[in-house]
């Protein structure tokens, strides 16, 4: 059995973090009735011995595990880490796994990944080198970070590199949260575009989850609970509302947001925690999704919407999940897939789906959604058999489509906007090892990733008979 750890760095990180681990104990719980240590718990937790253990019990079926999660958590301002702490899954961290500093780092992409990427940096590798000791066979790291604030962004990409730097074999999956136009963080573009330099150069792949996107699938999902319709209303231990994700306190208006990538990541460990009839692994999201090393972001989308708020409606035709999974208003970034080029796509099926829905609904999409012609079967197709709690299934698309281009292209005029007046730029130049080239060079790898992608968009229709074959097997 193989197993992933899981690293959380910032504000952001480690509250969707704390949400993941929160739902994911929950399904273990509503699975295991046995309340056996099983493969599946071992995937993402490991069983301590209770009498070396510092707590961490958990219920899972009836009976009591000293459970911990593989888990490291960062952040260099100790407020979030702070209140897990206090809050109910606070056992079921490691105390040796948490790194927190008191100042923060001042919303400055430098801050984040120099000042404290040295400071720190053998801390980090540290606690890597142990959550991996721990693993009898290390599968996968994801990474869950933010882009605009100055930890995430700076010391999350920081210890990316560290994570290829001393584990180059093992996969590195990046949940990345991209800020909205209407971020308050007035120097976001600076810090995004600093960061997505370091996303391409270091992730095999980056899941990238814009804030507009959650705020209105959020209202969406409000929506429909307020609909009118007998049932139809969202149930108290629902996954867009329960209990802060694991934090103490009252409910904040970004935890229904901070759900939904909880929700996302819950999905793609699914086959890696629970068995089906077709699990795909982890490492085979890359290897089947990114055809060229640098175009390696994977568009996510959540289907059914209802399957996140616990909503009480009829369950639709299962044709239905299949169509939305390429809708603009499931996905977790505004994009419009269906006008851009598909590289390739991967399909993420929970609970009661045969094979033969997933085939069939693959040949009746197919002719509607542009593929490159050199890839026309780019198709992953994954099958788990546990179903989110209380639902018949699910479905999580994962499009390595050029419709990121008007996302990055957005975030390139905006930082644009502040570097041509040269503002705030003292902030970061004052910082030791930082210098002007920096920007220049993150503009220019960002430049040339839209180029790649502006490339492949005026390929489409065309035939490449020069440019390489992917084939994907399901």
């Amino acid at each position: 059995m193989t197993q992933s750890v899981v690293v959380q760095v910032g504000q952001c990180g480690n509250q969707v973090g704390c949400r993941f681990w929160d739902l994911a104990l929950r399904e273990h719980a509503h699975v295991n009735k046995k309340g056996v240590y099983d493969e599946a718990l071992s995937s993402f937790f490991r069983n301590v011995d209770s009498r070396n253990s510092d707590g961490g019990a958990c219920e899972i079926g009836g009976r009591i595990h000293y459970l911990k999660a593989r888990a490291v958590l960062v952040d260099m301002e100790e407020g979030v880490v702070n209140e897990i702490l206090q809050g109910p899954l606070r056992e079921v961290f490691d105390s040796t796994q948490l790194l927190t500093d008191v100042s923060g780092s001042g919303n400055n992409w430098a801050v984040g990944h120099l000042t404290y990427g040295s400071a720190y940096r053998e801390q980090i590798v540290d606690k890597l080198r142990r959550a991996a000791e721990h693993c009898d066979c290390l599968q996968c790291f994801f990474l869950i970070h933010s882009m605009g604030g100055g930890t995430g962004s700076g010391l999350g990409t920081r210890v990316l590199s560290l994570l290829e730097e001393e584990f180059p074999d093992v996969c590195r999956i990046v949940t990345s949260i991209y800020p909205s136009a209407e971020d308050d963080v007035i120097t976001s573009p600076y810090n995004s575009v600093l960061a997505m330099r370091e996303l391409t150069e270091h992730a095999d792949c980056v899941l990238p989850v814009d804030n507009q996107s959650l705020v209105d699938i959020v209202n969406k999902i409000k929506h429909m609970s307020q609909g009118g319709k007998p049932g139809s209303v969202i149930k108290r231990d629902s996954a867009i509302i329960s209990g802060q994700g694991g934090l103490s306190g009252a409910e904040k208006p970004f935890d229904a947001m901070n759900n939904i990538v909880a929700n996302l990541l819950l999905n793609i460990t699914s086959s890696a925690r629970f068995e089906g009839s077709l699990n795909m692994d982890l490492n085979e999201i890359a290897m089947n999704l990114v055809p060229f090393p640098r175009l390696h972001y994977l568009v996510p989308s959540l289907t059914p919407l209802y399957t996140l708020a616990d909503v009480n409606v009829p369950t639709r035709r299962l044709d239905q999940m299949f169509s939305d999974a390429f809708s603009k208003d499931h996905q977790l970034i505004r994009a419009d897939p269906k006008h851009s080029l598909y590289l390739a796509c991967a399909l993420m099926v929970r609970g009661n789906v045969q094979v033969s829905d997933l085939r069939r609904n693959i040949e009746r999409l197919k002719p509607s959604l542009p593929f490159v012609s050199w890839s026309q079967e780019g198709w992953k197709t994954g099958l788990c058999s546990v179903p989110p709690v209380g639902h018949s299934h699910s479905l999580l698309a994962l499009a390595n489509n050029t419709c990121v281009k008007p996302t990055f292209i957005d975030l390139r005029d905006r930082f644009n906007k502040l570097y041509r007046k040269k503002a705030h730029l003292h902030h970061y130049l004052h910082v030791e090892g930082m210098e002007q080239s920096c920007f220049t060079d993150a503009m220019a790898s960002l430049s040339s990733l839209i180029e790649e992608y502006h490339h492949l968009d005026a390929t489409k229709g065309r035939l490449m008979p020069d440019a390489p074959r992917l084939t994907i097997a399901t």
